[in-house]
């Protein structure tokens, strides 16, 4: 199979993130990820914790993590900027390792981007401290992992960029 073609599956995530020992995912569920949906309600050793908004999935992945939990965020790009404040003050601002996954609208695998809440993303996260990785196939996956063990030790989010299913 072609390298620009390989397919990034919701059961190789989910995998990842049982490996990492993730306990929760905090999410608004969206399109980019729509792909993830059944691997992830029918997960059994991952709680998942629906939210109204995005900014409130900093606050709960907070409160989990000083509970001694291991949470994932999960939302869309433009969904980061809106919880731009929670993610500053409490996951930064407390030092919390926590995982963000984030969707990336507008992400065409290399192809110019015409979405403006994508073409923001990188440089976001650039501003405000976050490391990241980019997902394309399940041959990138393993990047979960070492994304969270550097949320770990550095006590500090870590970002993991999801595009849409590829067709």
């Amino acid at each position: 199979m072609d390298a620009q073609k390989k397919k990034l599956t919701g059961e190789a995530i989910m995998g990842q993130l049982e490996k990492c020992g993730i306990t929760h995912i905090v999410w608004v569920p969206d399109s980019e990820v729509k792909f993830m949906y059944e691997n992830m309600m029918n997960h059994k050793d991952i709680t998942l914790i629906p939210v109204c908004r995005e900014g409130e999935a900093p606050g709960v992945a907070a409160g989990l993590a000083i509970g001694g939990k291991r949470p994932a965020t999960l939302f869309q790009c433009s969904g980061l900027y809106d919880a731009g404040d929670a993610v500053r003050a409490l996951v930064i601002g407390l030092n919390l390792p926590v995982l963000m996954m984030v969707g990336y609208r507008g992400w065409k695998y290399g192809e110019p981007m015409t979405d403006s809440a994508g073409t923001f993303l990188e440089p976001t996260l650039k501003a405000w401290g976050i490391k990241y990785y980019l997902i394309e196939s399940d041959d990138d996956v393993g990047r979960i992992s070492a994304g969270y063990e550097e949320a770990l030790k550095r006590k500090q989010p870590v970002a993991i960029l999801i595009p849409k299913e590829r067709k």
